[in-house]
Protein backbone atom coordinates (compact mmCIF):
# COMPACT_ATOMS: atom_id res chain seq x y z
CA UNK A 1 0.00 0.00 0.00
CA UNK A 2 2.77 2.68 1.09
CA UNK A 3 4.52 1.76 -2.65
CA UNK A 4 1.31 2.49 -4.31
CA UNK A 5 0.70 5.48 -2.25
CA UNK A 6 3.96 7.22 -3.06
CA UNK A 7 3.69 6.16 -6.80
CA UNK A 8 0.30 8.20 -6.62
CA UNK A 9 1.70 11.18 -5.27
CA UNK A 10 4.32 11.19 -7.83
CA UNK A 11 2.01 10.12 -10.88
CA UNK A 12 -0.70 12.36 -9.68
CA UNK A 13 -3.56 10.14 -10.02
CA UNK A 14 -4.43 6.96 -9.03
CA UNK A 15 -4.73 4.16 -12.45
CA UNK A 16 -3.98 0.75 -10.83
CA UNK A 17 -6.19 -1.75 -12.58
CA UNK A 18 -9.19 -3.08 -10.77
CA UNK A 19 -9.71 -6.73 -10.83
CA UNK A 20 -12.58 -7.90 -12.75
CA UNK A 21 -14.33 -9.65 -10.10
CA UNK A 22 -14.88 -6.15 -8.04
CA UNK A 23 -18.41 -4.91 -7.95
CA UNK A 24 -17.39 -1.88 -8.06
CA UNK A 25 -21.25 -0.48 -7.65
CA UNK A 26 -21.21 -2.04 -4.12
CA UNK A 27 -17.16 -1.34 -3.21
CA UNK A 28 -17.83 2.12 -4.22
CA UNK A 29 -21.19 2.09 -1.90
CA UNK A 30 -19.17 0.65 0.96
CA UNK A 31 -16.57 3.00 0.74
CA UNK A 32 -19.48 6.02 0.62
CA UNK A 33 -20.29 4.56 4.43
CA UNK A 34 -16.35 3.52 5.51
CA UNK A 35 -15.28 7.11 5.21
CA UNK A 36 -18.20 9.43 5.49
CA UNK A 37 -18.04 10.38 1.94
CA UNK A 38 -20.33 12.56 -0.04
CA UNK A 39 -20.06 11.47 -4.45
CA UNK A 40 -20.98 14.68 -6.59
CA UNK A 41 -21.26 14.30 -10.74
CA UNK A 42 -21.35 16.95 -12.90
CA UNK A 43 -23.78 16.56 -15.59
CA UNK A 44 -21.91 16.37 -18.11
CA UNK A 45 -19.87 12.69 -16.71
CA UNK A 46 -20.54 9.02 -17.83
CA UNK A 47 -23.98 8.07 -16.56
CA UNK A 48 -22.83 5.25 -14.55
CA UNK A 49 -21.00 7.70 -12.73
CA UNK A 50 -24.57 9.88 -12.22
CA UNK A 51 -26.26 7.23 -11.23
CA UNK A 52 -23.91 6.05 -8.04
CA UNK A 53 -23.75 9.94 -7.41
CA UNK A 54 -25.49 11.43 -4.37
CA UNK A 55 -25.84 14.91 -6.09
CA UNK A 56 -26.04 15.89 -9.75
CA UNK A 57 -25.63 19.20 -11.15
CA UNK A 58 -23.75 22.11 -12.17
CA UNK A 59 -20.81 23.19 -10.58
CA UNK A 60 -21.36 25.96 -8.05
CA UNK A 61 -24.12 24.16 -7.34
CA UNK A 62 -22.55 20.75 -6.18
CA UNK A 63 -19.97 22.67 -4.41
CA UNK A 64 -22.35 24.43 -2.32
CA UNK A 65 -24.46 21.63 -1.51
CA UNK A 66 -20.88 19.55 -0.52
CA UNK A 67 -19.88 22.08 1.89
CA UNK A 68 -23.20 21.99 3.55
CA UNK A 69 -22.63 17.93 4.51
CA UNK A 70 -21.38 16.19 7.44
CA UNK A 71 -18.94 14.52 4.60
CA UNK A 72 -15.61 14.57 5.54
CA UNK A 73 -14.32 13.79 1.95
CA UNK A 74 -15.23 15.38 -0.89
CA UNK A 75 -15.47 12.63 -4.10
CA UNK A 76 -16.13 15.49 -7.00
CA UNK A 77 -16.48 13.71 -10.66
CA UNK A 78 -16.34 16.70 -13.29
CA UNK A 79 -12.77 18.68 -13.71
CA UNK A 80 -10.03 20.02 -12.03
CA UNK A 81 -11.59 23.41 -11.19
CA UNK A 82 -14.58 21.67 -9.91
CA UNK A 83 -12.30 20.14 -6.96
CA UNK A 84 -10.64 23.83 -6.41
CA UNK A 85 -14.41 25.03 -5.81
CA UNK A 86 -14.88 22.65 -3.73
CA UNK A 87 -11.66 22.80 -1.75
CA UNK A 88 -12.46 26.87 -1.56
CA UNK A 89 -15.80 26.62 0.06
CA UNK A 90 -14.96 23.96 2.45
CA UNK A 91 -10.94 23.78 3.10
CA UNK A 92 -11.63 21.61 6.12
CA UNK A 93 -12.70 18.83 4.20
CA UNK A 94 -10.47 16.48 2.11
CA UNK A 95 -10.99 16.96 -1.41
CA UNK A 96 -10.72 14.15 -4.48
CA UNK A 97 -11.13 13.70 -8.05
CA UNK A 98 -10.80 10.57 -9.81
CA UNK A 99 -8.52 11.85 -12.14
CA UNK A 100 -5.83 14.81 -11.78
CA UNK A 101 -5.49 15.08 -15.60
CA UNK A 102 -9.09 16.10 -15.73
CA UNK A 103 -9.12 19.35 -16.70
CA UNK A 104 -10.60 22.19 -18.59
CA UNK A 105 -9.93 24.35 -22.22
CA UNK A 106 -11.72 26.77 -21.07
CA UNK A 107 -10.35 27.09 -17.50
CA UNK A 108 -6.60 26.47 -19.02
CA UNK A 109 -7.25 29.39 -22.05
CA UNK A 110 -6.48 31.79 -18.70
CA UNK A 111 -2.89 31.32 -17.49
CA UNK A 112 -2.57 33.22 -13.82
CA UNK A 113 0.03 35.02 -15.10
CA UNK A 114 -1.18 36.28 -18.56
CA UNK A 115 -4.27 37.16 -17.20
CA UNK A 116 -2.39 38.97 -14.15
CA UNK A 117 -0.64 41.20 -16.97
CA UNK A 118 -4.06 41.75 -18.96
CA UNK A 119 -5.52 42.93 -16.14
CA UNK A 120 -2.82 45.45 -14.86
CA UNK A 121 -3.79 47.19 -18.07
CA UNK A 122 -7.52 48.31 -16.91
CA UNK A 123 -6.44 49.46 -13.82
CA UNK A 124 -10.00 51.04 -13.55
CA UNK A 125 -12.18 47.69 -14.40
CA UNK A 126 -13.28 45.18 -12.25
CA UNK A 127 -12.98 41.36 -12.72
CA UNK A 128 -16.00 39.41 -13.39
CA UNK A 129 -15.08 35.65 -14.11
CA UNK A 130 -17.12 33.22 -15.22
CA UNK A 131 -16.48 29.93 -12.36
CA UNK A 132 -15.43 27.56 -14.73
CA UNK A 133 -11.60 29.02 -14.43
CA UNK A 134 -8.72 27.85 -12.11
CA UNK A 135 -8.18 29.26 -8.24
CA UNK A 136 -5.89 31.62 -9.15
CA UNK A 137 -8.42 33.45 -11.21
CA UNK A 138 -10.26 33.31 -9.00
CA UNK A 139 -8.25 35.20 -6.63
CA UNK A 140 -7.67 37.37 -9.28
CA UNK A 141 -11.55 38.65 -9.30
CA UNK A 142 -13.46 40.32 -7.76
CA UNK A 143 -16.87 38.79 -8.82
CA UNK A 144 -17.16 35.11 -9.43
CA UNK A 145 -20.36 34.49 -12.06
CA UNK A 146 -22.19 31.62 -13.32
CA UNK A 147 -23.95 31.17 -16.54
CA UNK A 148 -27.43 31.14 -15.00
CA UNK A 149 -26.56 34.69 -12.86
CA UNK A 150 -24.15 36.50 -15.12
CA UNK A 151 -26.96 38.98 -16.50
CA UNK A 152 -28.25 39.35 -13.72
CA UNK A 153 -24.73 40.67 -11.55
CA UNK A 154 -23.65 42.52 -14.81
CA UNK A 155 -26.83 44.28 -14.59
CA UNK A 156 -26.74 44.91 -10.27
CA UNK A 157 -23.84 47.03 -11.12
CA UNK A 158 -23.55 50.91 -11.87
CA UNK A 159 -23.84 51.72 -15.62
CA UNK A 160 -20.30 53.45 -15.35
CA UNK A 161 -18.57 50.37 -13.77
CA UNK A 162 -15.72 49.05 -16.36
CA UNK A 163 -15.82 45.88 -16.54
CA UNK A 164 -13.36 42.81 -17.66
CA UNK A 165 -15.24 39.52 -18.33
CA UNK A 166 -13.17 35.82 -17.98
CA UNK A 167 -12.67 33.63 -19.10
CA UNK A 168 -15.32 33.21 -21.57
CA UNK A 169 -15.44 35.42 -24.53
CA UNK A 170 -19.02 33.34 -25.56
CA UNK A 171 -20.52 33.79 -22.24
CA UNK A 172 -19.36 37.49 -21.91
CA UNK A 173 -20.69 38.17 -26.14
CA UNK A 174 -23.28 37.07 -25.07
CA UNK A 175 -23.87 38.99 -21.96
CA UNK A 176 -23.19 42.03 -23.72
CA UNK A 177 -25.68 41.14 -26.37
CA UNK A 178 -28.31 40.90 -23.60
CA UNK A 179 -27.61 43.74 -21.20
CA UNK A 180 -26.01 46.55 -23.84
CA UNK A 181 -23.02 46.53 -21.69
CA UNK A 182 -19.48 47.17 -23.27
CA UNK A 183 -16.87 45.17 -21.94
CA UNK A 184 -13.39 43.97 -22.16
CA UNK A 185 -13.72 40.27 -23.28
CA UNK A 186 -10.68 37.68 -22.08
CA UNK A 187 -10.38 35.18 -25.29
CA UNK A 188 -11.13 32.01 -23.70
CA UNK A 189 -13.63 29.41 -25.02
CA UNK A 190 -14.86 25.72 -24.37
CA UNK A 191 -13.62 23.41 -26.82
CA UNK A 192 -16.57 21.25 -26.71
CA UNK A 193 -19.26 24.48 -26.99
CA UNK A 194 -16.90 25.93 -29.95
CA UNK A 195 -17.45 23.06 -31.85
CA UNK A 196 -20.83 22.71 -32.56
CA UNK A 197 -21.37 22.59 -36.47
CA UNK A 198 -23.46 25.07 -38.27
CA UNK A 199 -24.04 23.43 -41.52
CA UNK A 200 -24.84 19.76 -39.69
CA UNK A 201 -27.07 21.81 -37.29
CA UNK A 202 -29.17 23.17 -39.86
CA UNK A 203 -29.58 19.41 -41.92
CA UNK A 204 -30.51 18.41 -38.37
CA UNK A 205 -33.48 20.83 -38.19
CA UNK A 206 -34.00 20.02 -41.33
CA UNK A 207 -34.38 16.46 -40.40
CA UNK A 208 -36.73 17.58 -37.45
CA UNK A 209 -38.58 20.36 -38.11
CA UNK A 210 -40.51 20.21 -34.87
CA UNK A 211 -37.75 20.00 -32.88
CA UNK A 212 -36.54 22.87 -30.88
CA UNK A 213 -32.66 23.93 -30.32
CA UNK A 214 -31.62 24.81 -27.40
CA UNK A 215 -28.16 25.86 -26.28
CA UNK A 216 -25.56 27.21 -23.81
CA UNK A 217 -24.65 30.54 -23.58
CA UNK A 218 -20.79 29.07 -24.38
CA UNK A 219 -21.69 28.71 -27.67
CA UNK A 220 -20.64 30.43 -30.55
CA UNK A 221 -22.70 33.59 -31.56
CA UNK A 222 -23.32 32.05 -34.78
CA UNK A 223 -24.99 28.76 -32.97
CA UNK A 224 -26.83 31.20 -30.36
CA UNK A 225 -28.57 33.19 -33.26
CA UNK A 226 -30.18 29.92 -34.16
CA UNK A 227 -31.43 28.83 -30.82
CA UNK A 228 -35.10 28.59 -29.57
CA UNK A 229 -33.83 28.88 -25.48
CA UNK A 230 -29.95 30.05 -24.28
CA UNK A 231 -29.61 28.41 -21.16
CA UNK A 232 -27.03 27.31 -18.51
CA UNK A 233 -26.83 23.61 -18.13
CA UNK A 234 -29.74 23.41 -15.39
CA UNK A 235 -31.77 25.41 -16.73
CA UNK A 236 -31.61 23.25 -20.09
CA UNK A 237 -32.53 20.55 -18.30
CA UNK A 238 -35.57 22.52 -16.61
CA UNK A 239 -36.37 23.58 -20.00
CA UNK A 240 -36.99 20.32 -21.41
CA UNK A 241 -39.04 19.27 -18.42
CA UNK A 242 -41.08 21.80 -18.68
CA UNK A 243 -41.59 23.27 -22.33
CA UNK A 244 -44.96 21.34 -24.35
CA UNK A 245 -42.91 20.51 -27.04
CA UNK A 246 -41.68 16.81 -27.80
CA UNK A 247 -38.47 17.03 -29.67
CA UNK A 248 -35.04 18.44 -28.60
CA UNK A 249 -31.79 19.54 -30.28
CA UNK A 250 -29.61 20.20 -27.34
CA UNK A 251 -26.60 22.52 -27.74
CA UNK A 252 -23.72 21.55 -25.14
CA UNK A 253 -21.50 18.76 -23.93
CA UNK A 254 -23.58 15.33 -24.44
CA UNK A 255 -23.26 14.08 -20.92
CA UNK A 256 -26.62 15.98 -19.63
CA UNK A 257 -28.52 14.07 -22.10
CA UNK A 258 -28.32 11.20 -19.44
CA UNK A 259 -30.09 13.19 -17.15
CA UNK A 260 -32.99 14.85 -19.62
CA UNK A 261 -33.48 11.07 -20.83
CA UNK A 262 -34.36 10.03 -17.40
CA UNK A 263 -36.44 13.09 -16.45
CA UNK A 264 -38.29 13.16 -19.81
CA UNK A 265 -38.33 9.68 -21.40
CA UNK A 266 -41.29 10.08 -23.55
CA UNK A 267 -39.73 12.81 -25.45
CA UNK A 268 -36.98 12.93 -28.45
CA UNK A 269 -33.41 14.56 -27.12
CA UNK A 270 -30.92 14.60 -30.15
CA UNK A 271 -27.59 15.72 -29.25
CA UNK A 272 -25.86 18.65 -31.56
CA UNK A 273 -23.82 18.08 -34.01
CA UNK A 274 -19.86 18.39 -33.71
CA UNK A 275 -17.72 19.85 -36.53
CA UNK A 276 -15.07 17.20 -36.06
CA UNK A 277 -15.23 13.26 -36.27
CA UNK A 278 -16.09 11.56 -32.99
CA UNK A 279 -17.18 8.54 -31.49
CA UNK A 280 -20.90 9.89 -30.95
CA UNK A 281 -21.01 12.89 -33.85
CA UNK A 282 -21.88 15.07 -30.49
CA UNK A 283 -20.57 17.59 -28.32
CA UNK A 284 -18.65 15.15 -26.00
CA UNK A 285 -15.76 17.00 -23.04
CA UNK A 286 -12.62 14.15 -23.56
CA UNK A 287 -11.63 15.37 -19.85
CA UNK A 288 -15.35 14.84 -18.20
CA UNK A 289 -14.99 11.60 -20.39
CA UNK A 290 -11.79 10.79 -18.00
CA UNK A 291 -14.23 10.28 -15.02
CA UNK A 292 -14.68 6.40 -14.67
CA UNK A 293 -16.20 4.01 -12.01
CA UNK A 294 -12.70 2.60 -11.65
CA UNK A 295 -10.54 5.38 -11.55
CA UNK A 296 -13.71 7.02 -8.92
CA UNK A 297 -13.34 3.20 -6.89
CA UNK A 298 -9.67 3.75 -6.76
CA UNK A 299 -9.38 7.41 -5.51
CA UNK A 300 -12.10 6.87 -2.93
CA UNK A 301 -10.00 3.57 -1.52
CA UNK A 302 -6.77 5.32 -1.61
CA UNK A 303 -8.10 8.82 -0.86
CA UNK A 304 -6.09 10.11 -4.19
CA UNK A 305 -5.87 12.27 -6.22
CA UNK A 306 -6.17 15.04 -3.19
CA UNK A 307 -7.03 18.39 -4.62
CA UNK A 308 -5.07 21.11 -2.75
CA UNK A 309 -5.48 24.80 -3.14
CA UNK A 310 -2.71 27.49 -1.26
CA UNK A 311 -4.56 29.17 1.66
CA UNK A 312 -3.64 33.17 0.39
CA UNK A 313 -4.91 31.89 -3.11
CA UNK A 314 -7.77 30.18 -1.53
CA UNK A 315 -8.93 33.31 0.99
CA UNK A 316 -9.17 35.85 -1.72
CA UNK A 317 -10.72 33.09 -4.15
CA UNK A 318 -13.55 32.62 -1.79
CA UNK A 319 -14.29 36.26 -1.20
CA UNK A 320 -14.56 36.27 -5.56
CA UNK A 321 -17.20 33.58 -5.07
CA UNK A 322 -18.70 35.04 -1.31
CA UNK A 323 -19.37 38.13 -3.19
CA UNK A 324 -21.52 36.37 -6.24
CA UNK A 325 -23.94 34.56 -3.52
CA UNK A 326 -24.33 38.02 -1.96
CA UNK A 327 -25.41 39.84 -5.11
CA UNK A 328 -27.46 36.73 -6.37
CA UNK A 329 -29.91 36.46 -3.45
Amino acid sequence: MEALLDEVQRVGYVNKPVDSDVDLIAEINRLKQEKNAVILAHYYVDGAIQDIADYIGDSLGLSQQAASTEADMIVFCGVHFMGETAKILSPHKKVVIPDLNAGCSLADSAPADKFAAFKAQYPDHIVLSYINCSAEIKALSDIIVTSSNALKIVESLPKDQKIIFAPDANLGRFVMNKTGRDMVLWDGACIVHIDISLEKLQRLRTENPDAEFIAHPECQEHILSQADYVGSTTALLKYVVDSPKQTFIVGTEAGILHKMRQAVPHKKIIPAPASQNNTCACSECPYMKMNTLEKLYNCMLYEQPEIFVPEDVRVKAEASVIRMLEMSK
